[in-house]
Formats: C-alpha cells, structure tokens, sequence
C-alpha cells in the first residue's frame, strides 16, 4: 500500500532539522538556497551532503557549479533564512557576505560555514543527494551566546540546552 505523501511529510515534521544555507556562484552570480537536509558522511575523506528538490530552481542555477558552501544559520537569522527559501531572482540584496576559498559566498552572521568540492550527485526520487569534499570550515567568533535556527513542524525555533 502506498504512503500518503501528507501524512508521510506530516510524520516526518516531527524530526527537528537544522537550518543551512547552501550557496554557489553561478553562471549568473551568487546563488543560494535554504537547506534542512544536511549531514555529515565521511571523516576520511572529509565529505558532507545536502537534498536539494530536483525542481528548484536556485538548485538548477547552481547545479553546475563545481563548488558550494554550507552555511549554519543562527537563531536570529530567520528573516535570512526566508529570503533564500523563497524564488526571489536576486536573494544576495541586502545579504552581507563574503567569498571562500572555492568562491563560494560565505553569509555574514552565520554561526559556521563548510566551504566543499562537489564530490558526487546521486538519484535522490525527487531531490538529488550531492556530496561535497569539504576544503575548508569554521565556527564564526560572534557566533558566542547564539544559538541554530531550527525547522520543526513547519516552524523555525531555536535550541535551548537542558539545565
């Protein structure tokens, strides 16, 4: 029997996910779009990955860039986080940031960023699972006393540890 894809999306609301930012130059300029599904994949090499839908847009500008950065959102960054979840043709408007060592845009505020080498893209259904080799990473200074903006049932929330 086939899952129904509203209850399916429904369930899995229930799993908080961070909140990221991928970005890329484009063949048009800087691109980015907002990403729950990322993780971690391998120490060694050091490699990371991402979902993007197969039908965005922001993903089919910048699918043929060879590189990408990963950016943490921070809790207060929710506005920043709508910007690039939206279709806006030019998301970097207003957007401070600055460039990685592949070139890639690193977002002023964000409590970290993985600056990657595309690795690998896979058949994902809907979505592609790219993999990226990451060449560089860190924590940002100001990013002391904030905490991750999270995505959970359709909302953004931010964490706060267990006393």
């Amino acid at each position: 029997m086939p899952i129904d894809s509203a209850e399916y999306r429904r369930v899995l609301g229930h799993f908080p996910t961070g909140v990221t930012v991928v970005t890329a130059i484009s063949q048009h300029g800087p691109a980015g779009l907002a990403i729950g599904s990322f993780s971690s994949v391998s120490l060694d090499p050091p490699l990371v990955m991402f979902s993007p839908s197969k039908q965005s847009a922001s993903w089919l500008s910048m699918k043929s860039a060879g590189s990408f950065c990963v950016n943490v959102m921070a809790q207060d960054q929710t506005a920043v986080c709508a910007v690039f979840a939206g279709s806006s043709e030019d998301k970097f408007s207003g957007i401070d940031w600055t460039v990685a060592a592949t070139g890639a845009p690193v977002i002023a505020g964000s409590l970290a960023w993985i600056d990657c080498e595309r690795y690998a893209v896979h058949d994902g259904g809907d979505h592609e699972i790219v993999v990226g080799e990451v060449k560089a990473a860190a924590t940002v200074n100001d990013a002391e006393g904030r905490g991750p903006l999270l995505f959970y049932r359709g909302g953004y929330g931010q964490f706060r540890p267990l006393e």
